[in-house]
């Protein structure tokens, strides 16, 4: 039976809007300044076949991955093994997750005795373990130093905590506290992802519900397959460069060509660099958040975000590369800084085609992990900063602002005063920053930050080298710099990618990236 257009958009608006409750109760339960201040997570609604059928408007980098996480719940698992209760929680980035600081939850929906539905959500939590707080080691080599591995366990059976699954994994990580809560958090927005999704299907009726959600699929489809007829027969390519693998300062290629063939996109990855020793190598479920996120973005804004707007993209990525490394890998920084190139390559790739596309956003998260268990309270800190985003055809560049592959707030002053031993000297838009051009980038940030206690920092950051790239002659966003300043006022250079011990009354400062311009410059 097919339900009329005003019934599906009405059941896709509030599958939608069940995704967006969900966030609201995990902010509002959580425990740490990540996931409260700086909403650094995702929900998401999946069928009993393990395809999206709604999310929230919350991180493009966790969205995207959490097809891989069904994919690899779904092969693990037979569907019997499911019970109404259960929560599957992982965060290997080779079996489904992005990097260990992220920790999926996943809970199977029974209407009517039958499984329907699965929620799922995604946390960035602030300490996992590893070998430095945080869980985001500047320098680290291998997947071992970044925290401890989760492959798809249950945490939850039939709605019964497991606790010694939740012990081990409490034992291993420096705040338990902040932990327990933000897991808390995130089962309480699986549950009421289950409420709501029930509540629906009593509504509609859990088989018009199910067939409405495949119209739904196969009329984002048909809408991507339409939006297609604009796209050139020519093969489109682009490469940039990583500054470095973070143990040596040998640049990281990263290369694309995208081609048109009939009615489907063909991706290749072929010629970006192999595996690398550092923690830049990114997880393959991350190459497909970035892929995802570019073609929703540049598509029709009012076609659904479901399944069925990728059903029709082809991705090639060579294996034991960068962007598909074999375990021990360290990937920390593959999720946060080598998603952000990868964004910027396809994106220039697509330029080439359609001029509407704008230059180069900072092209990091300038990710910063404070942290210490020597003082008489024990705390970790993370947190990303903003930048200058690309000038367009016809607007400058919006300054210090996430761009691309996140999607979080700060945390305010205030806030990160409060519960921890620094002081905030500056936090100011980088001025003059921003790329040149016709139209002009945006502005990156400076932030200044006074240690108050011996503290251990970890940055990975981008952008420090290879500066945002311009469009059509417009001129280079700045790169961005990581400094820390003495006690006796000398600044020392930080690498981008860096663990660093910094002593109380020590200043770190970070200056992120401007976004490139666009367009050459009217002469006056």
């Amino acid at each position: 039976m097919k339900s009329d257009l005003i019934s599906l958009s009405v059941i896709q608006k509030a599958l939608e809007n069940i995704a967006e409750e969900m966030g609201i109760v995990l902010r509002r339960a959580s425990f740490s300044a990540n996931c409260k201040e700086r909403l650094d997570f995702s929900c998401a609604i999946f069928n009993f076949e393990g395809e999206l059928a709604a999310q929230a408007e919350h991180i493009p980098v966790h969205l995207g991955a959490m097809f891989s996480s069904m994919d690899t719940i779904l092969s693990q698992y037979d569907k019997t093994d499911f019970n109404p209760g259960d929560i599957i929680v992982l965060n290997s980035p080779f079996t489904g997750g992005t990097h260990l600081p992220d920790i999926s939850f996943i809970l199977p929906v029974f209407i009517e005795d039958e499984l329907t539905f699965f929620v799922t959500n995604r946390a960035h939590h602030s300490d996992i373990g590893g070998s430095t707080p945080g869980s985001m080691p500047g320098t680290s080599t291998e997947i071992y130093q970044e925290g401890l591995i989760i492959p798809p366990v249950k945490l939850y059976s039939k709605g019964i905590e497991n606790k010694d699954i939740l012990n081990l994994i409490l034992a291993n990580v420096r705040i338990k506290e902040e932990r327990l809560g933000d897991f808390r958090a995130q089962r309480a927005a699986l549950l009421r992802g289950e409420e709501r999704l029930t509540e629906l299907s009593h509504e509609y009726g859990r088989e018009i519900l199910l067939n409405s959600i495949i119209q739904l699929m196969n009329l984002s489809e048909r809408s991507f397959k339409e939006h297609l007829k604009s796209f050139p027969t020519k093969v489109l390519k682009f490469n940039d460069f990583l500054d470095s693998n973070g143990i040596n300062d040998q640049p990281v290629k990263i290369q694309v060509s995208i081609k048109a063939i009939r009615d489907k996109i063909s991706i290749s990855f072929e010629g970006t660099a192999k595996q690398q020793i550092g923690n830049v190598n990114c997880p393959k479920s991350v190459v497909y958040s970035c892929v995802y996120y570019v073609f929703r973005v540049l598509t029709d804004p009012t076609i659904m975000t479901n399944a069925g707007l990728f059903r029709n993209i082809e991705i090639n990525i060579p294996k034991e590369s960068l962007l598909d490394p074999s375990p021990p890998a360290a990937v920390s920084s593959g999720n946060v800084e080598t998603s952000q190139r990868i964004a910027d390559v396809l994106l220039g790739a697509l330029a080439q085609a359609f001029p509407e596309i704008p230059a180069a956003s900072q092209g990091t998260m300038n990710n910063v992990a404070l942290g210490s268990t020597k003082g008489k309270v024990p705390f970790t800190y993370y947190e990303t900063l903003g930048g200058g985003t690309g000038a367009g055809k016809v607007q400058n560049g919006t300054s210090a602002i996430h761009s691309h592959m996140t999607n979080t707030l700060n945390t305010p002053i205030e806030a990160f005063e409060l519960i921890y031993p620094f002081r905030v000297q500056k936090y100011a838009i980088r001025e003059n920053s921003g790329g040149d051009g016709k139209t002009v980038g945006g502005n990156g940030i400076v932030k200044e930050i006074k240690c108050l206690e011996d503290t251990i920092v970890s940055i990975q950051s981008e952008r420090r080298k290879f500066c945002p790239y311009g469009l059509f002659e417009g001129q280079s966003g700045k790169s961005g710099k990581n400094l820390v300043k003495k006690k006796n006022g000398e600044k020392q250079v930080l690498p981008g990618r860096t663990i660093s011990e910094l002593l109380s009354g020590e200043t770190l400062i970070i200056k992120t990236p401007g976004g490139g311009g666009y367009g050459k410059k009217d002469s006056v």
